[in-house]
């Protein structure tokens, strides 16, 4: 472990996670899909960096947090039309959480699920705006591109746990 401090640490992993999670972003809005490679590159940074971040019990047991999100998301996959792209990437982001967070958490991924939900759908009905990406599957998909919202939780996250001293 490097013995940085939490908001350093956080901040490490924002610096990672924002490339992939620009990637995904634009995947899931471009072609209504999440790349595998983007989940296991989001993996391979808790993986690898993790344990330089976080002590290594710390680390250890964040794996949990991906198991159970994973099965949650199977299970949402199955019976609700949850996509599985959306489930893998929860899944992949959930290690970077703190559990003592969890409330932030959830208040966070409400928050971006509202705006995200309708920025995109007052975006898609403005042709100016929907005629910089005509090709994007997402415009005329009645479902919603959840990766969007899910980035932004994982990215809000890590820069509210960052920029706290």
């Amino acid at each position: 472990m490097l013995g940085l401090s939490v908001p350093a640490s956080a901040l490490v992993f924002l610096v990672l996670v924002s490339p992939i999670c620009a990637w995904v972003a634009w995947s899931d809005l471009k072609t209504m899909k999440i790349p595998n490679a983007a989940v296991l590159s989001l993996l391979g940074v808790y993986l690898l960096v993790g344990p330089l971040l976080l002590p290594l019990d710390v680390w250890a047991w964040r794996w949990l947090h991906f198991a159970v999100v994973l099965v949650a998301g199977i299970i949402l996959n199955a019976v609700a039309h949850f996509g599985a792209g959306d489930a893998k990437f929860a899944a992949a982001m959930a290690p970077f959480f703190a559990q003592a967070h969890l409330n932030l958490v959830l208040i966070l991924l409400a928050a971006f699920l509202l705006g995200a939900f309708v920025a995109h759908r007052l975006v898609r009905r403005v042709p100016a705006l929907r005629g910089l990406a005509p090709d994007w599957v997402s415009w005329t998909r009645a479902d919603f591109p959840l990766g969007l919202a899910l980035v932004g939780t994982l990215c809000g996250y890590l820069a509210i746990v960052a920029l706290t001293a």
